[in-house]
């Protein structure tokens, strides 16, 4: 399989995917593409349509016959029917649908911390993210109700993960809020602030991270409190 990702620093989609078979030990190829203007002429525009799929969005991913899956739960779940072995999701019925209503819930809201604190992993912004928690009720209300899921799920399992001792595709889906609440010094309950500490050191995603780093990137269009780098 290939995994057809954007840039590290900013493509939280990517890292959902990307996490999930990374930190369960699946193997897949892993095809970067830049982001760009997306205007006329886009590079990275051209290489998705390259695929024939019809998306020009990230994640995608493609098997070797060209048999291409898009959306992040779609991915997940073709992962989870690929790969039966692995836990994906987790093994008892009701907790599996729970992680998949998490997942959804995610997938279609959270709009205001989406857009009021986009993933920069190489940027810190306590300043912005206090400013926001005082002037957002949706972003304080956003905050609020993950915290609920995170100490919902771990009160349940026992951790360290959201659905106990093994990692799974929830926790890869709120691997980019991780990264948010961290780079904007968003208030956690203590339990929440452990668990974002566990994801975040996850030597998977220390692997993103890693390379997030190194690109040294600067795509205005996901940088709403920068000028420049």
């Amino acid at each position: 399989m290939k995994l057809y990702i954007g840039n590290k620093n900013y493509s939280s989609w990517s890292l959902r995917p990307w996490l999930t078979l990374k930190g369960l030990g699946i193997p897949f190829e892993e095809v970067q593409l830049q982001f760009d203007d997306f205007g006329p002429g886009s590079q990275f525009h051209a290489a998705l349509d390259r695929l024939g799929a019809g998306v020009r969005k990230v994640p995608i991913l493609v098997e070797d016959d060209g048999f291409a899956v898009w959306e992040t739960l779609a991915i997940a779940e073709y992962i989870a029917d690929r790969h039966p072995e692995s836990p994906v999701w987790p093994r008892d019925a009701k907790a599996r649908a729970r992680a998949r209503s998490y997942c959804a819930e995610m997938h279609a809201g959270f709009g205001s911390i989406r857009n009021l604190c986009p993933m920069n992993i190489e940027a810190f912004f306590p300043d912005v993210g206090a400013r926001l928690i005082e002037t957002e009720p949706g972003l304080r209300k956003d905050l609020a109700r993950i915290d609920q899921i995170w100490n919902e799920a771990l009160q349940a399992s026992g951790g360290p993960f959201l659905f106990g001792k093994e990692f799974g595709a929830a926790d890869a889906y709120f691997a980019p809020v991780v990264m948010r609440v961290t780079r904007f010094a968003l208030p956690l309950s203590p339990m929440a602030a452990a668990y974002a500490k566990t994801i975040e050191q996850l030597p998977a995603m220390q692997e993103w991270i890693a390379a997030a780093l190194q690109e040294q990137s600067y795509v205005a269009e996901d940088e709403p409190y920068r000028k420049a780098r």
